[in-house]
């Protein structure tokens, strides 16, 4: 460790590692929430990545045991359960531990984190503006052939209103996850430390989640990731955020869905 007159002296002890831990320490001061935060969003999205998605569900031999317990009738939508794990996972992993340990850590309760709908109704009209302003880009996207092989993800939805809307709340369930992940645990839990700071800092792994989607979606992620960030910020709730993803992405399902049967 580094002495007053600048010499090096060997850690011998957690507190000679503890001392030369807060003398170089270069940011803002320390606290509890802010590395507990930060460690634990590590490891959740390592958890979920390797755990949450519907291909560890396909492969991991899950399926036909959730089948053998499940009406035969029921058996029509088999191949909707990895995306019903895909969403509850999102529900479980990225909202439900989450609150658990703010409120168990910290005694923060949900809303303070943007789980809330209390003074979001002033905002939704920049939501619904939003929506609008993306319709024509997601029209012009719906013609492109890697759009079209990308969505849905549930290659069945176009078989009927039943396959269509399961799948679709599945997908609402994985999307109150992404938002209150990235722009409400997140966000929220680092802005008064790091303020404006945070929404770059959160939109780093959100952007790495996309990396199995199109480019053009990837990069349009860090805008957006940061333009939900913001209003999320201002309007204090994630949940009009949650609805405008998931709008849009019913609305490119439907348009992919249009120019397959179009096709």
């Amino acid at each position: 460790m580094t002495t007053e007159n600048g010499t090096e002296s060997r850690i011998r002890s957690w507190a000679d590692f503890r001392n030369w831990f807060m003398q170089t320490h270069q940011g803002p001061e320390l606290d509890r929430e802010t590395p507990t935060i930060l460690a634990v969003a590590a490891v959740l999205l390592t958890l979920f990545f390797y755990f949450g998605r519907s291909g560890f569900f396909l492969t991991s031999g899950l399926q036909p045991i959730v089948l053998s317990y499940m009406p035969v009738a029921w058996h029509v939508y088999a191949d909707l359960l990895p995306f019903a794990w895909w969403g509850f996972n999102s529900l479980f992993m990225r909202v439900v531990i989450p609150c658990a340990l703010l409120w168990w850590l910290f005694r923060k309760p949900p809303h303070d984190y943007g789980l809330r709908l209390q003074g979001t109704l002033p905002h939704l009209p920049i939501y619904a503006g939003l929506y609008l302003f993306m319709l024509p880009f997601l029209v012009l996207a719906s013609t492109m052939p890697s759009f079209q092989n990308t969505y849905p993800f549930y290659d069945r939805a176009h078989e009927g209103l039943d396959h269509f809307l399961l799948f679709e709340l599945s997908y609402g369930l994985q999307f109150l996850g992404v938002e209150f992940f990235f722009r409400g645990f997140l966000i929220f839990a680092l802005f008064k430390r790091f303020g404006w700071y945070s929404l770059l800092i959160s939109a780093i792994p959100y952007v790495m989640i996309h990396f199995n989607k199109p480019i053009v979606e990837t990069l349009g992620a860090l805008l957006a990731g940061t333009l939900l960030g913001i209003l999320a910020v201002r309007s204090r709730s994630v949940l009009p955020g949650v609805a405008l993803h998931w709008a849009i992405a019913i609305t490119m399902d439907l348009l992919a869905i249009s120019q397959r049967l179009a096709d």
